[in-house]
């Protein structure tokens, strides 16, 4: 079992990832945008963070350097749908930035759960 932050604007993607990953054992905290994500790493400890990178308040992309600088080892998985211009561009940027896997939206649950337990193991 594992703490993991989820962090999108859409409500319906909290809900729905936060599901999964609580089928699959895990415990899931959610935050509506980046700064609430700052915060809460901020006072609990997490095993990893998923971070939508198109929000209000503080998008991904800041929110993953925010992570970094504080918590060099933590693993991030960055998700996006990529608005008008496509996910790849901000993909790559967030793993530039240093996020250690990207997932494109829409993804299937076997994907995500994939990934997160590559990122734990």
């Amino acid at each position: 079992m594992s703490a993991i932050l989820v962090v999108d604007d859409d409500t319906s993607v909290l809900d729905v990832m936060s599901e999964m990953l609580r089928l699959e054992g895990h415990v899931v905290t959610v935050a509506e945008n980046g700064q609430q994500a700052v915060e809460c790493v901020n006072k609990t400890i997490f095993d990893l963070v998923i971070t939508d990178l198109i929000m209000p308040e503080k998008e991904g992309l800041e929110t993953i350097a925010d992570i970094r600088r504080q918590y060099a080892e933590m693993p991030i998985i960055a998700i996006s749908g990529g608005g008008r211009v496509g996910p790849t561009d901000y993909l790559e940027t967030a793993k530039f930035i240093g996020a250690n896997a990207t997932l494109a939206k829409p993804f299937a649950r076997q994907e995500l759960i994939q990934t997160v337990d590559s990122l734990l193991l």
